[in-house]
């Protein structure tokens, strides 16, 4: 792959502005219900995994089971378990396949800790392509969640279409399609109000490719003011960048 390759990991989606709810049976709530809580109460994640297990054998179509399968997903991602990560959140998106929150969740985090020596890597990569598009479709025609502010509603849908954008920047980047990678970072970040450092990065690495070396030299400035592993890089980046943009300048 051309460019610098960092550590991919960075700012990634918060679960407490949900926007996916879904539908409830009361009656099967009232069944559920106290399992359920049980689960949400448990604090020890090997516990919480023991309980979420059980629940999803007695109820595994069950009106909760797809809340219980995103926790699930949520605990194995904070355990950098990603197999079982992944396979938690497919079997929510098998329950409900508009939640947006778990589309850009496992479209964001495929990417950002993908390796090409992965048997599954290439797949991995268009699962998490066809995740972002699909999550950008839905949020494009999502109406507001009850309960929930416009203001409050307007930004949850921005912060993940800005992840949507970013998931997709990061795919290409991955398949080296320099172009179509900062496309899509352009958008993730201009305008974002958390911007990530991992995305200015990418996209200053996207436009050195490209040859387009001042507009390089903008991203990883972005990137070089943000407090990072990749602070340091960024900053190197930018003077390289610079460099580069003098030279090429026309006598």
């Amino acid at each position: 792959m051309g460019g610098n390759n960092p550590n991919m990991m960075g700012a990634s989606n918060s679960m407490s502005d949900r926007l996916y709810v879904g539908t409830a049976d009361t009656q099967a709530d009232r069944e559920q219900g106290g399992a359920y809580e049980n689960f949400l109460k448990q604090k020890d994640p090997a516990k919480k995994i023991q309980l979420g297990n059980v629940f999803l054998t007695k109820y595994p179509k069950g009106s909760l089971a797809e809340r219980v399968d995103v926790e699930m997903m949520e605990i194995y991602r904070g355990q950098q378990d990603w197999k079982n990560s992944y396979a938690f959140g497919d079997r929510a998106l098998a329950l409900a396949p508009d939640d947006v929150d778990v589309l850009t969740t496992i479209g964001w985090t495929i990417p950002h800790v993908y390796s090409p020596d992965d048997a599954d890597a290439d797949q991995e990569l268009t699962k998490a392509e066809t995740y972002a598009k699909h999550a950008l479709d839905v949020l494009a025609a999502m109406p507001k969640p009850q309960g929930m502010s416009d203001a409050q509603f307007a930004a949850a849908r921005a912060k993940r279409t800005f992840q949507a954008h970013s998931a997709l920047g990061l795919v290409y980047f991955r398949r080296e399609e320099y172009d179509k990678s900062a496309t899509e970072l352009a958008v993730a970040t201009k305008g974002n109000p958390i911007q990530d450092q991992t995305d200015l990065f990418v996209l200053g690495t996207d436009l050195q490719n490209l040859n387009r070396f001042p507009e390089a030299a903008a991203a990883f400035d972005g990137c070089g003011q943000l407090a990072g592993p990749l602070q340091n890089q960024c900053r190197d980046s930018e003077a390289s960048s610079k460099a580069a943009a003098n030279v090429s300048k026309p006598k």
